[in-house]
């Protein structure tokens, strides 16, 4: 689930996010419009998409309260002492972070190094977009390599925290 979050689903969220930016930026001629609709857009995704679905989650658990799935999962668990002792935790909306923090840590590094290289292009090439052609495929290269890092890194962590891939046993 996490990987199709952060490939798939993220893309489906972006994509038109990306076609305002390309008309913004043509229309723009320092690109300010477009970089404002790439931040706007991300802060909508991150605040709105995580916190109503979180704050509808957290409003269920404290209406409806727990059950026997929810004493199964966690009444044993680790690191949930905030909600009482093992054994007689009162119910909680329980979102176990997993990679979550990795993830954000890369994204986080990725956006600032994105950051950086617009900067660099303002001060060396006179705006975040354009210039000449080798400049253009470069920046593109490069923006695409720090997805595909994030990409890679989030995954690899995920996996790495579901105790690596295993392969299905077709033969019996």
């Amino acid at each position: 689930d996490s990987i199709t979050a952060i490939t798939v689903v993220a893309m489906g969220t972006s994509l038109p996010d990306t076609f305002a930016s390309k008309t913004a930026a043509e229309q723009d001629p320092y690109a300010d419009a477009s970089v404002g609709n790439v931040t706007g857009s991300n802060c909508v995704n991150v605040f709105l998409g995580l916190g109503l679905p979180w704050m509808i989650a957290a409003l269920h658990w404290s209406f409806v309260g727990k059950d026997a799935a929810w004493d199964a999962k966690y009444q044993q668990a680790e690191g949930l002492d905030w909600l009482g002792p093992k054994g007689s935790r009162k119910q909680g909306f329980v979102v176990m972070a997993g990679s979550l923090g990795f993830s954000v840590t890369v994204f986080s590094i990725c956006a600032v190094v994105t950051v950086v290289m617009l900067a660099l292009r303002r001060k060396f090439l006179g705006g975040e977009l354009g210039g000449p052609a080798a400049s253009r495929w470069a920046s593109a290269g490069f923006l695409i390599f720090l997805w595909l890092l994030y990409i890679g890194l989030s995954s690899g962590q995920t996996i790495a925290e579901m105790g690596g891939l295993t392969c299905p046993n077709f033969a019996s």
